[in-house]
């Protein structure tokens, strides 16, 4: 898709009221930015748990049942453990999150079915046997990686040479 076919979809979206159209172009470019993956504290934990000799996957898609698809920001696919590093922004921190005051008609909603989503996925990952982490972007990585370290060493798989192969 070319740059004028997606303005000109853009501007469609906007005139049927789908999405606001940006106050300006300077918060178009700003918002244009974040990413989905990849962000600074999700990347700050997964190099820490990488120096500390842990391997694992990033935004690996897990396929659950009941057709549920999910993209963890770390995955230890062995002992199925899913890490979520979230945004306070987009996923309404108590402590830091905040109501936006511009075009609430389309943030609210929005951000409501973030945190709808979340749920949904901590439910359907549980049910399907993983252990999930949430973490605000926030929180010191130390902190983070203690709880990763803590969680991964319940759920390692020991040898037991009585146990039948």
């Amino acid at each position: 898709m070319s740059d004028k076919s997606r303005a000109e979809a853009r501007q469609r979206a906007h005139e049927a009221g789908l999405y606001p159209a940006p106050l300006n172009e300077g918060r178009s470019r700003n918002m244009s930015a974040n990413r989905r993956s990849g962000t600074k504290p999700e990347v700050a934990l997964r190099s820490a748990l990488f120096r500390l000799g842990y391997r694992y996957r990033k935004d690996h898609l897990l396929r659950l049942d009941g057709g549920m698809r999910v993209k963890p920001d770390i995955v230890f696919t062995a002992r199925k453990v899913a890490i979520f590093v979230d945004g306070c922004f987009w996923h309404v921190c108590p402590e830091h999150g905040r109501q936006p005051t511009t075009n609430e008609w389309y943030w609210t909603p929005k951000l409501r079915r973030n945190m709808e989503r979340d749920e949904s996925v901590n439910t359907a990952l549980n049910a399907a046997g993983w252990r999930v982490l949430r973490f605000w972007e926030h929180e010191q990585v130390p902190d983070a990686v203690g709880t990763v370290v803590a969680t991964l060493e319940q759920t390692e798989h020991k040898f037991d040479p009585t146990s039948e192969v």
